[in-house]
């Protein structure tokens, strides 16, 4: 199997978390003690949003300048995972860092399942079926995952150059 990129695992587990508790609030009665469960699961799901927002954007929510730069935190959330091992790629020789910034910018455009599948097809080689496998989809949602990556990044590309 391969691994899934640690960003994504959290959001799904904080979607799944926040999804839960708004669950039990809205179990909660009105009596006091229910009143007071629901002011806690409120502060709970607000955090969740924050973090799940951070991880998200890749910078602090309602931060707009300083170090809570959008790139800051990507550039350095990646080089310290070292990406491109990560994915068993070989280059020939090392891409220079803007580059290797300009591929981590495209890729963060893609939600988390668009860039999956993006990564499965175009890095590990696998067939559709294969990623549909691995993330337990169809491989005609794969194929809509992959089609929506193409559309993203070569819209992109297109505002870049």
């Amino acid at each position: 199997m391969v691994a899934e990129m640690w960003a994504d695992t959290l959001i799904t587990e904080y979607e799944e978390g926040r999804r839960d508790l708004n669950r039990m609030r809205e179990e909660l009665g009105t009596t006091e003690r229910d009143l007071s469960d629901k002011t806690l699961i409120n502060g709970m799901i607000s955090d969740m949003t924050f973090s799940l927002n951070w991880l998200k954007i890749g910078k602090e929510p309602g931060a707009l300048r300083g170090n809570d730069r959008r790139s800051v935190y990507q550039h350095q959330v990646y080089m310290d995972m070292d990406l491109f091992p990560s994915l068993e790629l070989q280059p020939k020789e090392e891409l220079p860092d803007d580059e290797k910034k300009a591929i981590i910018d495209i890729l963060m455009i893609l939600s988390a399942r668009e860039r999956q599948c993006y990564v499965l097809y175009n890095a590990y080689a696998l067939t559709m079926r294969e990623i549909g496998e691995e993330l337990k989809v169809s491989e005609d949602t794969v194929r809509t995952y992959l089609n929506r990556a193409d559309k993203k990044i070569n819209k992109k590309l297109v505002t870049v150059l």
